[in-house]
């Protein structure tokens, strides 16, 4: 009998609804935005559903169990949170997708909207659980104790599940120590590992980039992308393209050795589109992946474009070759030779790879 592993966007289309159900057997759950004009999610929406009726009606479709709200931006304008008249209607939404049997629970980062929907809705606060968002950077035993202990500070359930910080994919001794101690103390508790979100390591744009997205939504009026191209990650690959392979993405061929440990795997790359997911599932289930690795990867996905990187041709243990990795990139060379052997241009303006720069 297959054991569910997959935690993959959703999107509003019916064709991949279709898709997701003809999968179901692999899926454990599915995450969700309410799609409005006002952004509530860490993303900026490729499209816009003000129709909440249409949400749910779709969302019965899938035949997938666990199904989870995202309420998951760094943070939220403060009328949102002191303002009624701006609460209400949200509380309004949540609710009416509870009754309608659509939601599990809600992903979140802002402890301040989490305290905010417990005072005001406490009934409905006890039926869901409050899953941590993937970017609360759950990379140790006092983080996630903190973490839950605040969630039994207020009326919404405890996870069923928890995301531990992606940075833990390739520290794989701190991995099975983390994930040891969970299932020791936290049995309950499933864990799951992001997969091919493909940022840098230890990004130390994150943060910042996640505000900008958030006062996006909140201003309507986001340039997040503009600033990243100029000042943040986009403009360090195109000069050190190698820096890929730092990532702390988990390749389909590698899920398998990860699985003995960890429960799920999350994938990312809701802005992408459906052939994106539909390419990406599809790879995740079959554990196996014939192309440009850089089309797996939602953040470095417009690296696709420029470069070519033949999945197979990285070596079966490229996972624990990468867990060894100290950050000491001035004193090895080891990802730009790999990146050199294995990658190549599909940019007709760019005849050769970068050379390595001073760092």
């Amino acid at each position: 009998m297959t054991t569910p592993f997959l935690n993959v966007p959703f999107l509003p289309e019916e064709d991949y609804i279709e898709f997701i159900n003809s999968n179901s057997a692999h899926i454990d759950s599915i995450h969700f935005s309410l799609m409005g004009a006002k952004r509530l999610d860490n993303r900026i929406n490729p499209q816009s559903i003000d129709n909440l009726d249409t949400i749910i009606q779709l969302m019965r479709q899938v035949k997938v169990q666990n199904k989870y709200l995202l309420l998951n931006s760094i943070f939220y304008g403060p009328d949102l949170l002191t303002k009624d008249e701006h609460l209400s209607p949200l509380i309004a939404c949540i609710e009416k997708c509870v009754n309608a049997g659509v939601v599990k629970g809600i992903v979140y980062y802002d402890q301040f909207l989490l305290q905010s929907l417990s005072a005001e809705a406490p009934e409905l606060a006890k039926s869901l659980e409050a899953i941590p968002s993937t970017n609360t950077m759950l990379d140790s035993q006092a983080k996630i104790s903190s973490h839950l202990a605040y969630i039994r500070e207020t009326n919404f359930r405890l996870p069923s599940k928890l995301t531990l910080d992606r940075a833990l994919n390739r520290n794989l001794e701190k991995l099975t120590d983390t994930i040891n101690w969970c299932k020791k103390d936290y049995p309950e508790i499933k864990i799951e590992l992001l997969a091919n979100e493909g940022c840098l390591p230890f990004c130390p744009y994150r943060s910042s980039h996640d505000a900008y997205i958030a006062l996006g939504n909140h201003e309507g009026d986001d340039n997040s992308s503009d600033i990243n191209n100029k000042l943040g990650c986009r403009q360090l690959l195109d000069k050190q393209p190698y820096r890929l392979l730092q990532s702390p993405f988990i390749r389909p061929e590698d899920v398998d050795s990860y699985l003995s440990q960890t429960d799920l795997i999350l994938l990312c790359g809701r802005a992408q589109g459906v052939d994106f997911l539909k390419k990406i599932i599809s790879a995740y289930i079959a554990k196996n992946y014939e192309g440009n690795l850089l089309g797996l990867l939602d953040s470095m996905n417009w690296l696709s474009e420029q470069l070519y990187i033949e999945n197979s041709a990285l070596a079966f243990d490229f996972a624990n070759m990468l867990s060894v990795c100290d950050n000491q990139c001035h004193s090895c060379g080891f990802c730009m030779e790999l990146f050199r052997a294995i990658a190549r241009p599909l940019d007709a303006n760019k005849k050769e790879l970068p050379e390595e720069e001073a760092m």
